[in-house]
């Protein structure tokens, strides 16, 4: 498998589940819109982001739930996602919502308010509702934590999405960790494997 990834993205996340399932797999820079290379990786992935996955069978997979919900699946060994619906569903409803709520409708805005208004004039506002999504969701995860090692009574693939928020909100300054969170995010970033994974996407090539 290949995992396209851009430094510091929420592809962070896809890369620590990789690390921590500790298949084989390769790694590949992603190119950035507006760069030569861009039009070149649009050809890999139509869709333009990360994180993007290529299977052993050459196929492609997008869009961060999928690519965690098929890692947990292919290596149910792991017991990165519950064999019950009920827990199932639980599991991927909250990496649904770090997602597309937390990272796109919050953390976004805080950081880029150029996509969402028109006039410079109106960042600030777009910027301030960007953070309290941004906090809800971290008060939100702090709440459902409350003591335990995870998410829920085990590791599962929403510990992912939630580390690679974060990991954004430690390097980057945005928002708060409650304990229950910082905790949650060191646990992770202790892990040798992961933090090798993720420091090695900012190391030149050789």
């Amino acid at each position: 498998m290949k995992l396209y990834f851009l430094p510091g993205a929420c592809s962070i996340g896809i890369h620590a589940l990789l690390a921590e399932i500790g298949e084989p797999f390769e790694i590949e820079k992603a190119a950035r819109p507006g760069t030569h290379e861009f039009e070149s990786y649009k050809r890999v992935n139509p869709k333009g982001k990360v994180p993007a996955l290529i299977r052993n069978d050459g196929s492609l997979l997008t869009e961060f739930p999928v690519i965690a919900l098929y890692l947990a699946r292919i290596n149910p060994e792991r017991g990165l996602i519950p064999t019950d619906i009920e827990g199932e569903i639980r599991v991927l409803e909250m990496t649904e919502y770090l997602v597309s709520t937390v990272h796109m409708q919050g953390y976004t805005r805080a950081r880029r308010p150029e996509k969402f208004a028109p006039s410079e004039s109106d960042y600030a506002a777009v910027k301030a509702m960007g953070l309290g999504i941004f906090q809800a969701g971290l008060d939100r995860a702090e709440r459902q934590i409350n003591g335990k090692d995870w998410l829920f009574e085990q590791m599962t693939i929403a510990d992912f999405a939630l580390f690679y928020l974060e990991h954004w909100s430690v390097v980057n300054g945005i928002g708060s960790l409650g304990q229950n969170c910082q905790t949650h995010h060191d646990r992770l970033w202790s892990k040798i494997e992961i933090r090798r994974a993720i420091e090695s996407e900012t190391m030149p090539s050789s």
